[in-house]
């Protein structure tokens, strides 16, 4: 029990260390560019509620370590923190796009490091891969956010999407099965940060940014719609004894997929 209780304090630890880090970025860019009580509030909400919520995780998974992949993904999560403050900022005043893009930029460019990095190390867990994907979901849906007041309130759509499916596997239990790995779905996963990156950036004419964001909607709606087809012809199909079996190899692969 004092050993289970050492290895949470430590834990608790990171993520103490993490929103502290938060707070030190959003004090950098409230220097920098001078952030409005908006920016502020909202940068410190989100380091309060991942602080929060990370170390409940945590302390329910009973990880014997933080690990470094989870640290890589800590340090994602404080650059997202950094571009929620800067968006929300930019409803008072211009926002500093070429420091929005940065952190942005930085941000995406760093999804793949946290999953070799549990691959290499053998870190790779359940908590992990949840982490990174709550992190890439959140990610997008602030771009979203700050691309709508641009090309129109329909961009939502595409950072609403993940959590619309989410909210509508709570009444339909059968959406939440696992799903068979696919390179097109996380293609178009990784199209959406890029896509919305390059019309945020409003380096494109009007009309290149509306039809690189109507890609990006697009492809989404078509992998989310792929999925719930598969998902509805397998709900309930073939629940035999070698399916059961299944289940686990394939929700490791996911996981590890996810990373």
């Amino acid at each position: 029990m004092a050993l289970n209780n050492t290895f949470d304090a430590r834990l608790q630890q990171e993520t103490a260390v993490g929103a502290g880090v938060q707070i030190l970025l959003l004090a950098l860019l409230g220097s920098a560019i001078g952030m409005g009580p908006a920016g502020w509030l909202t940068g410190l909400v989100f380091a309060f509620a991942t602080w929060a919520v990370l170390s409940r995780a945590l302390h329910r998974s009973r990880l014997s370590s933080f690990g470094p992949a989870n640290r890589v993904t800590l340090g994602r999560a404080t650059l997202v923190g950094g571009v929620t403050a800067l968006v929300a900022d930019s409803f008072e005043s211009s926002p500093p796009v070429t420091l929005l893009v940065g952190l942005t930029a930085v941000a995406l460019l760093l999804d793949g490091v946290d999953g070799k990095v549990a691959r290499r190390t053998g870190t790779s867990s359940a908590l992990g891969a949840r982490f990174d994907m709550e992190v890439d979901a959140f990610l997008i849906l602030v771009l979203s956010v700050y691309v709508s007041t641009q090309l129109g309130p329909w961009v939502l759509l595409i950072g609403g999407m993940r959590y619309a499916f989410v909210a509508a596997a709570r009444v339909a239990p059968w959406l939440n099965a696992p799903l068979p790995p696919s390179f097109a779905r996380k293609t178009v996963a990784a199209l959406q940060g890029i896509c919305l990156l390059l019309a945020g950036a409003d380096l494109l004419p009007h009309t290149a940014n509306l039809g690189i964001v109507l890609l990006s909607l697009g492809s989404l709606v078509w992998s989310f719609g792929r999925d719930v087809l598969w998902l509805h012809g397998n709900s309930g199909a073939g629940a035999g004894v070698e399916e059961a079996t299944a289940v686990e190899p394939l929700v490791r692969e996911l996981e590890l997929a996810a990373r």
